[in-house]
């Protein structure tokens, strides 16, 4: 089931999108262009046609994709066309957290002392921040003991 909402597609634009050769992917939420079609944007945009007609000439639907996200696109794509990696989908190689699994015995043992490491610090600092803590409380209440007299 799809949730239709501002920033949704429904099943039928959904389908449509999937089918504009311009498209590499897409879900009811986000569109993944083609390196093609990016380029393309760029040039039709830099030679002074407006972001809305360049996405009707190609087949988008300019109310489904709405403002924001036409205004989202031209912005993103005009900074990719200034990138080193060009239009490249850079997001392949990078999903975050590098992935432990299949690691080297060697990797797997240097990647658990380095987070035995961090661990102790991170104890260290606790014990200082309790020790603080406590420290404020016993002053706290000296300085109450001495008010009530």
């Amino acid at each position: 089931m799809i949730i239709i909402g501002k920033n949704y597609f429904t099943d039928e634009q959904l389908e449509n999108l999937l089918k504009n050769p311009y498209v590499k992917s897409a879900s009811s939420k986000a569109i993944t262009y083609t390196e093609e079609f990016r380029a393309h944007f760029v040039s039709e945009y830099e030679s002074g046609k407006p972001p809305s007609e360049i996405l009707r000439n190609c087949g988008f639907d300019t109310i489904a994709l709405g403002k924001q996200r036409i205004d989202n696109i031209s912005r993103r794509f005009r900074n990719m066309s200034k990138r080193e990696d060009g239009f490249n989908d850079i997001r392949k190689g990078s999903f975050g957290r590098p992935s432990t699994k299949n690691l080297p015995p060697d990797e797997q043992i240097a990647r658990l002392q380095q987070q035995v490491e961090y661990l102790k610090q991170e104890n260290e600092f606790l014990k200082k921040i309790n020790f603080l803590n406590q420290q404020a409380q016993w002053k706290h209440k000296q300085s109450q003991k001495k008010s009530s007299k």
